[in-house]
């Protein structure tokens, strides 16, 4: 699987890894958030995208979107980036990048921990899967609870994943929290290492906002723009 130098440069995990030590490591919750249409799939497909291009495996679980249509995501991302980063062999690399990616869609809004179980059992047992990162696209957090967001912080300890979550944000419910952090996801604060946020600017760009960086109480004003379509950092 072929990493550029390129895809390297504009992935905005590069930038948010020199300020977080490391990235979010195994074993760790993160969570972006946004308000509905700003972009949230795209960047955890992106952050899919970057495990995938380096050779490593993902499942994708869908709690909103149907396997085919999260399928077809990717295929419209991973063609944006062949338009604008030079990828050798596409056709070989996007049959790679399919190998070592799983997506599983379960019912809307549920947090189904004990699925999770079974289903990443079933893939280590009967398709030799064991993925390092899980993407959880679409849960409610108004309707999860302390113990489930719990229960998802030791399966991810247990089984040494990285976690990335999608939150949805409203306009009309700004947040008291002084970080910036949504009411029903900073509940959940003692779980989740590191959370982002995703808002519009002008002239149709989006900003990516760092918000909690693991146990730092000094997080810096970090504020990346991002390509609107692919969610990488735009070109200068």
């Amino acid at each position: 699987m072929v990493y550029s130098r390129e895809w390297h440069a504009r992935s905005p995990l590069r930038v948010f890894e020199n300020s977080l030590r490391g990235g979010l490591g195994r074993g760790n919750l993160g969570v972006v958030m946004a308000r509905a249409g700003i972009g949230k799939t795209a960047f955890l497909i992106d952050v899919a995208l970057d495990d995938l291009l380096q050779g490593r495996k993902v499942l994708h679980v869908a709690l909103e979107d149907s396997v085919e249509r999260v399928r077809n995501f990717y295929d419209v991302l991973f063609g944006e980036l062949r338009r604008t980063l030079p990828i050798e062999d596409p056709l070989p690399a996007h049959v790679r990048m399919e190998r070592h990616r799983m997506i599983h869609a379960f019912r809307r809004g549920d947090l189904p921990l004990e699925l999770l179980e079974k289903n990443l059992d079933f893939l280590e047992l009967h398709a030799n899967f064991v993925p390092q990162l899980l993407i959880l696209d679409g849960v409610d957090f108004h309707q999860t609870s302390n113990e489930e967001l719990a229960g998802l912080k030791s399966l991810a300890t247990r089984r040494e994943l990285e976690v990335w979550l999608s939150a949805q944000t409203h306009r009309d419910r700004p947040p008291r929290d002084p970080r910036g952090i949504d009411d029903q996801v900073v509940r959940f604060d003692d779980y989740i290492s590191v959370m982002v946020l995703l808002h519009p600017e002008k002239e149709g760009t989006v900003t990516l906002q760092l918000l909690k960086e693991h146990d730092n109480p000094d997080v810096g004003a970090l504020k990346l723009e991002l390509d609107p379509t692919t969610l990488l950092l735009a070109q200068a």
